[in-house]
């Protein structure tokens, strides 16, 4: 509750700072509007590029789909993006520009829980429907807000963590895993997750290390590990850190089991680990794992640079994308209205909505806002740039 707290004060600073950044702008009424908007805040630029693409197109094949059906409301949907380069105040301020000044209907989110848990608070205030597509912190969802107006198609930390501690017990009979987190409140969601998954078998770690985003050597901090007696590692932390876990390790000669949370998906990440990339197993909520999947011949049709499965990078975001941009036009239809009350009122109703990961049959509850879990999960690794599943 403490960390909460803490992360509920910098997000209220960032709030302040947001609003004097900008203008005053008074809302442009949605239903005036020729179009219902949807606005995108991800990460389309920087290390993070990639998985700001793959929601991008997600969204588009979805919103496309829509459109061809009719669109909501009687009019098509159009997606605004603004890009939060990875960083939780130009999120923040990218927010507000598209509630406030684009008039969007509801939000989707990016890849970074920094930048999603700034946004919480701000869209709670506004009452606009906040949808997550891939950010996996815990505490963006289970925000404590009173009327929550945040929903997520995407893995959860706290589930993960329970998925990835299993995977390392029984497939490699981990007694004494290590911990290696970023340090970032992503980092700190899954601490709180993985110890509780380790008391939960009555389990010690070797010990919890944090680094930072541009470290370029891990060494010391590994090295810690190892000599605590770490027996394999627990590793979260998006494309470029994770790979610099793995350089580092490829120097001290260290060869460790590692089970990952999805971090290492958001782009080309043996490219920047090099060939013991592919020893990080890491979670996935969808893979293609055939060109015949028709969402794929879809992909290849709407985006011709495209070519085989070793393209599409992380189909992940592509899925978790296209499936919450359907249920979200499925609320805004069922409330008959843009305002941001009626679509979470809604969000709780939809149901029987034909997903490419699967069919939801009314995922959201008041008390649980995330669509997918654990029975969702699959395990993946790299393989000559592709992710493909683990035994494959």
């Amino acid at each position: 509750m403490l960390e909460l707290a803490r992360t509920r004060n910098v997000t209220r600073r960032l709030v302040l700072a947001a609003a004097m950044t900008l203008p005053f702008a008074a809302s442009i009424p949605a239903h005036a509007q020729e179009t219902v908007k949807i606005g995108l805040v991800a990460a389309l630029s920087g290390q993070s590029a990639k998985s700001g693409e793959a929601i991008t197109r997600g969204l588009t094949l979805a919103i496309d789909k829509i459109n061809a059906e009719g669109g909501v409301l009687g009019k098509q949907v159009e997606l605004v993006s603004r890009d939060d380069e990875s960083n939780p105040g130009k999120g923040l301020v990218a927010a507000r520009e598209l509630v406030q000044r684009e008039g969007v209907a509801a939000l989707i989110g990016g890849l970074d829980t920094p930048v999603s848990l700034a946004i919480v608070p701000f869209v709670n205030q506004e009452k606009v429907v906040f949808v997550g597509p891939w950010a996996a912190g815990t505490p963006i969802t289970k925000n404590g807000a009173e009327e929550n107006y945040v929903f997520r198609v995407s893995a959860v930390d706290e589930y993960v963590d329970e998925a990835i501690t299993e995977y390392l017990v029984t497939k490699y009979g981990a007694k004494k895993p290590g911990l290696i987190l970023i340090n970032n409140p992503w980092g700190e969601s899954n601490e709180r997750g993985l110890t509780k998954a380790l008391e939960k078998r009555g389990m010690e770690h070797a010990g919890i290390e944090k680094f930072e985003s541009n470290d370029v050597d891990v060494v010391p901090q590994l090295t810690r590990l190892k000599e605590a007696g770490a027996d394999s590692l627990f590793l979260v932390a998006n494309v470029a850190p994770s790979a610099q876990v793995v350089k580092s390790l490829d120097r001290m000669g260290w060869d460790v089991p590692i089970s990952s949370h999805w971090g290492p998906a958001g782009g080309r990440f043996t490219e920047l680990a090099g060939p013991s990339g592919e020893k990080v197993h890491f979670i996935q909520t969808f893979l293609f794992t055939e060109e015949s999947d028709p969402l794929f011949v879809t992909l290849k049709e709407k985006f011709p640079e495209i070519k085989t499965l070793a393209d599409v990078t992380p189909a992940t975001g592509i899925a978790n994308a296209y499936d919450a941009m359907l249920l979200l036009a499925a609320a805004i239809e069922k409330a008959g209205s843009t305002d941001g009350p009626a679509i979470r009122e809604a969000m709780y109703e939809v149901s029987g909505i034909e997903g490419v990961i699967k069919t939801y049959d009314k995922p959201f509850t008041p008390d649980d806002q995330d669509a997918l879990g654990p029975e969702d999960y699959t395990f993946a690794h790299f393989v000559d740039g592709q992710i493909i599943p683990l035994g494959e």
